[in-house]
């Protein structure tokens, strides 16, 4: 299959970019500055990243579209607020994840950011549900960037008027050189920050402009360890078809009701799981000294007995030791109980750790 590219890869490419094929496309991964730089500079100014490999995804309905989604999605659809946004996923028969999403309430149904690896079986999945009575639009001529850290309000105000006013997790329509583009108060990076939807015509025109006010681009590498520190789940490493909500401690994206209710693929696993059959949980990881326990690594209790297995790892830049997230058995899961890893045939010292590793700085 073709690799494919984003509308901003020849702007990457003039910025100095190094690549990488990432869900079958390709990503800048870096940038010269390096990735410890760039995640520096997202912790403290502002940083750009490219995100359009994601899927946009609009359903067009009003009438009964919250209930018909709520099979699938365990979230509170007929409460959510008009601009509102959740982080929410899209269950399996087995309490599974297929697509961890954010959802967000718009004027003509809803908007669904999806991952790009995951984006068009996803769409196969929620089409079949719906049974053709909405209208559903992946989208190829958008664009989607993220803007963030701590200074991204000031830059973004500066270009686009009211942009300021947003809360966490609202968004709203705005205009850009006179074309619709939609903004929500959101990313993955465990800072202030915005998502902006944008036509590809004017997504350069909008990145070099921002790029002008003093913003960095930024790469995967980046991307990775700011989410890690902040104890955010990566699709296909620390969430899969095979993990449910409450192994991976996202217990609380599902809702009350939800979770009382049920009615959503996949809810006896759930339930169950919420009852006292957990058997694992996903935990934050502190390897002791400087050794990086990357994905894979075994986890073994003092008494050497194999009780887990690491899905994320890195060191952290904010943080300023390693981190990484992965699996125990229940029994394990609580912060401040010693563990050893197994990293090239020998055993080292960790502690489980709270998540997350860096608090997250968000504007409520």
């Amino acid at each position: 299959m073709e690799i494919q590219k984003t509308a901003l890869y020849d702007y990457h490419k003039s910025l100095g970019a190094k690549f990488v094929p990432f869900a079958g496309y390709e990503m800048p991964v870096q940038y010269s500055s390096g990735v410890v730089e760039e995640h520096k500079i997202t912790r403290n100014k502002a940083g750009m990243f490219d995100v359009s490999h994601m899927g946009q995804l609009l359903i067009e309905g009003k009438e009964n579209l919250a209930i018909e989604l709520e099979k699938i999605i365990p979230t509170d659809l007929k409460e959510i607020k008009l601009n509102q946004s959740k982080y929410s996923f899209l269950t399996n028969e087995e309490g599974g994840i297929y697509d961890d999403l954010i959802i967000t309430k718009v004027e003509k149904g809803f908007n669904i950011i999806l991952n790009a690896a995951c984006k068009k079986n996803d769409f196969k999945i929620i089409k079949n549900l719906l049974k053709d009575k909405f209208k559903l639009t992946l989208f190829e001529n958008l664009s989607l960037i993220a803007l963030q850290g701590p200074k991204s309000s000031e830059v973004l105000e500066n270009i686009i008027n009211g942009v300021s006013h947003l809360k966490f997790m609202n968004g709203n329509k705005f205009l850009y050189k006179s074309k619709d583009v939609y903004i929500t108060r959101s990313g993955y990076t465990g800072e202030d920050g915005f998502e902006i939807s944008i036509p590809n015509e004017l997504v350069e025109d909008f990145a070099k402009k921002i790029i002008t006010l003093g913003v960095k681009p930024i790469g995967l590498g980046a991307r990775d360890t700011l989410r890690l520190e902040a104890g955010l789940c990566l699709y296909g490493h620390d969430i899969n078809e095979s993990t449910s909500p409450i192994e991976a401690n996202l217990k609380w994206a599902i809702s009350k009701r939800r979770r009382k209710e049920g009615g959503f693929v996949g809810y006896d696993k759930i339930k169950s799981d919420m009852n006292g059959s957990l058997n694992r949980l996903r935990v934050g990881v502190k390897p002791e000294g400087r050794i990086i326990a990357r994905e894979g690594v075994k986890i073994f209790s003092e008494e050497n007995k194999e009780i887990g297995s690491i899905t994320s790892g890195t060191f952290g830049p904010s943080v300023n030791v390693p981190i990484a997230m992965g699996y125990v058995k229940i029994n394990f899961s609580k912060p401040g109980t010693n563990v050893q890893l197994e990293v090239r045939g020998k055993k080292y010292k960790a502690l489980i750790s709270e998540l997350p590793f860096y608090k997250k700085n968000y504007v409520r």
